[in-house]
């Protein structure tokens, strides 16, 4: 009946927000979306920023640059300098969450066919997003260090991928595997990017998100170290996971160039992002607020991870396998022995949600892990949702073992 653009004649939506339908259900205990904690949210700070904001209304009321408030980018711009890396107001653009950000640099970048590197396991969103651009999407796997970019290496200089416009990482605390990028590899990264010139598109929404281990430096602060290679990073940052995903902040920092052209790419998806929402923003880190809650919520999540670390392990024992992460929001586990999908619908029967791993495939598929958040429930909710786990996965095995005698 209609004649839709190829892309959306038949798309698939996010298969995470598939899952929401369910929280709604009395008793429910989410694993699943990458929800901060709502009661961790610095709701008096944010009041008091945004009181301070509305004294000026007209601010707040009226259109504003699309490439963001003045005094919301001076405040970004000594952040991102606290955080090690200085850069100038012209590579500096506000965006209505990180997500636009990615959206905008694939309008610029990228035509249907061109190739994409990405990780694998991947953030579904950024999967969604290259998938609807009508990219090639090239996977490249991960492992305890991160993306394997030993194995990057060999496919560039093989040929196997042709010209590649960008790679995507989240290297800190990724989206679904709590892992990091190692130093060495983020250095080694850079070097690659600038011998075959792709933009590296750096997500960073978890990189403050530390409650163990030591802090790692940015791929962005990193090209200090390698010559020529500040040209080819964009690096995503938001204020989503570490304040609150509903005042819809987030920024990129990019090569002039670049950035010049995100910003007419989002004039004409929004014009700009709210004025409003981004002069409490600028006010709230005026005042220190950031600093003053990052210590709290990281410290919070560390008490949950380990909880959900214990749980798992006293439920299951050597049955699942994980790596403790270091900081962020996941545990990415592997349960050999009952594919996700039938301990998913085990799960939601016993009032617990988790997101299984093959949403965050592009390509070869292990049906065997699952992501788990432990962000938002509180310590005995994780406690129960793991034993809740622990009877959809026992009820799992015995449906697999029923289906096999039949």
């Amino acid at each position: 009946m209609y004649e839709f653009t190829s892309p959306f004649q038949s798309p698939s939506g996010s298969p995470i927000r598939e899952l929401f339908k369910y929280l709604s259900l009395p008793g429910m205990i989410s694993f699943a979306g990458g929800y901060p904690a709502s009661d961790l949210f610095d709701v008096q700070g944010l009041d008091v920023a945004a009181t301070r904001a509305y004294r000026t209304p007209t601010r707040c009321l009226q259109y504003g640059p699309t490439d963001g408030l003045p005094e919301l980018k001076s405040q970004l711009l000594a952040l991102m300098g606290r955080r090690g890396t200085a850069c100038s107001n012209d590579e500096l653009v506000v965006t209505t969450g990180s997500q636009q950000g990615l959206d905008l640099l694939l309008r610029i970048f990228v035509s249907p066919g061109d190739a994409v590197l990405t990780e694998q396991p991947a953030y579904p969103a950024a999967l969604q997003a290259f998938k609807l651009q009508q990219a090639q999407i090239v996977t490249v796997p991960v492992d305890n260090a991160g993306l394997d970019v030993e194995r990057l290496s060999t496919l560039l200089s093989s040929g196997a991928v042709d010209a590649p416009k960008l790679l995507y990482t989240v290297p800190t605390f990724a989206n679904p595997t709590g892992g990091s990028l190692s130093r060495e590899r983020r250095v080694a990264l850079l070097k690659l990017a600038a011998k075959y010139k792709f933009v590296i598109v750096e997500d960073d929404p978890y990189g403050d998100l530390r409650f163990a281990g030591e802090k790692l430096p940015s791929i962005l602060e990193l090209t200090a170290q390698v010559e020529g290679s500040r040209n080819w990073v964009v690096h995503f940052a938001s204020l989503s996971k570490i304040v609150a995903p509903g005042l819809r902040v987030g920024w990129m920092v990019a090569p002039a160039e670049i950035a010049r052209r995100c910003v007419v790419a989002k004039q004409t998806v929004d014009l700009c992002s709210t004025p409003w929402t981004q002069a409490t923003v600028a006010e709230y880190l005026m005042d220190g607020g950031l600093e003053r809650h990052l210590s709290r919520i990281a410290s919070m999540y560390g008490v949950k991870s380990q909880a959900l670390c214990r749980e798992l392990r006293a439920q299951f024992g050597d049955a699942i396998k994980f790596h403790p992460p270091e900081g962020g929001m996941f545990v990415w586990a592997r349960i050999d022995d009952v594919d996700a999908a039938t301990l998913l619908s085990c799960a939601i029967e016993n009032k617990v949600i988790f997101v299984p791993g093959k949403a965050f495939f592009a390509d070869k598929v292990d049906p065997f892990t699952l992501r788990l958040s432990f962000a938002a429930p509180g310590v005995e909710d994780i406690k129960e949702g793991v034993r809740r786990l622990k009877r959809a996965y026992d009820e799992a095995l015995a449906v697999q073992s029923s289906s096999v005698q039949s």
